[in-house]
């Protein structure tokens, strides 16, 4: 079936009115996909301003598009009007230094980083490389929150790869830049039983605060303070603080603030924003804190007079 001329031109504006063009289901704050979240991590990775579509809001683009690049999958990434491809040779390309070419950037840094394994930790990443068989050597990837996973794969000659304490350890490109420093060790006691992963450029862990401390650095003004609370929540009980939330644009203040800002979060009883603490120390924020309890706390600890519920 032949494209519809009016959607062809549609598409084509786009293309012409931009250089790189990701077409992807969600977007890139929030990928709706695998896939698609692999793309947008390989572009992030190369600090490169693109123009993205959320085919999920646009059906008629959805389907169009992949008639006319005669690609049948998303998400799909164009560079001047032409097709590059989907996520997986987005990604090799990433890794390879393809894409920074195509991009017009300078070749990546491929120099291999400097790790640190301990002998208990190597015997026994030995064994488990030794009992998958010939051919495999240890995969260590690093996610842009700096989550580490660790996982056998097929000797790769094209990867950054170092060898230490008789092991081959692989990273893709991104990954490679934030392992620098990286130790890996094997523990068996209050923490565990297995390997533990240490590495200095992950930014420091969430931090717990209690409601009286939180109170009295937003009162001083050396602390933000993050209700994530809806708006019918917080007109039930609120706090007698400044206090900033992530309505109506807030979400993006936030990001924009100097990566050294001190946030605190604050939910109903401090899992919601556990987990809005987590998001905002993965863009990077080395001061964020959770209030213990929450607003429940607060009215027990801080302010009798906030109301319950």
């Amino acid at each position: 079936m032949s494209l519809d001329p009016t959607l062809r031109t549609r598409i084509e504006t786009l293309l012409g009115s931009n250089r790189i063009v990701l077409f992807m289901k969600g977007e890139p704050r929030a990928p709706q996909c695998g896939f698609s979240a692999k793309a947008v991590g390989a572009l992030d990775s190369l600090g490169v301003d693109y123009a993205h579509i959320d085919v999920l809001t646009d059906p008629d683009i959805r389907e169009g598009i992949k008639q006319y690049g005669e690609w049948p999958t998303i998400p799909q990434l164009y560079i001047g009007g032409e097709l590059v491809g989907g996520s997986d040779i987005i990604e090799q390309m990433a890794n390879s230094g393809e894409l920074h070419g195509a991009l017009g950037l300078p070749a990546p840094d491929r120099t291999p980083p400097s790790i640190s394994i301990t002998p208990a930790a190597a015997q026994m990443l030995r064994e488990a490389v030794g009992n998958a068989g010939e051919g495999y050597a240890v995969l260590l990837q690093i996610d842009p929150r700096f989550n580490a996973k660790l996982q056998l794969a097929p000797v790769d000659a094209d990867a950054i790869a170092v060898e230490t304490e008789g092991l081959r350890v692989q990273f893709d490109l991104a990954g490679a830049r934030r392992a620098e420093g990286l130790s890996i060790d094997w523990v068996d006691d209050e923490r565990g039983r297995g390997l533990v992963i240490e590495n200095p450029n992950a930014p420091p862990k969430v931090q717990p605060i209690a409601a009286t401390e939180a109170a009295e650095r937003v009162g001083a003004g050396t602390l933000t303070l993050v209700d994530v609370r809806p708006v019918e929540e917080r007109e039930q009980a609120t706090v007698n603080v400044p206090f900033t939330t992530l309505d109506d644009g807030g979400h993006a203040q936030l990001e924009a603030l100097p990566k050294h800002t001190p946030l605190a979060f604050l939910c109903h009883h401090g899992q919601r924003s556990a987990q809005a603490a987590e998001h905002f120390r993965g863009l990077g924020f080395t001061q964020v804190f959770n209030v213990t309890g929450g607003i429940e706390a607060w009215a027990e600890q801080a302010d009798v007079h906030v109301p319950r519920y």
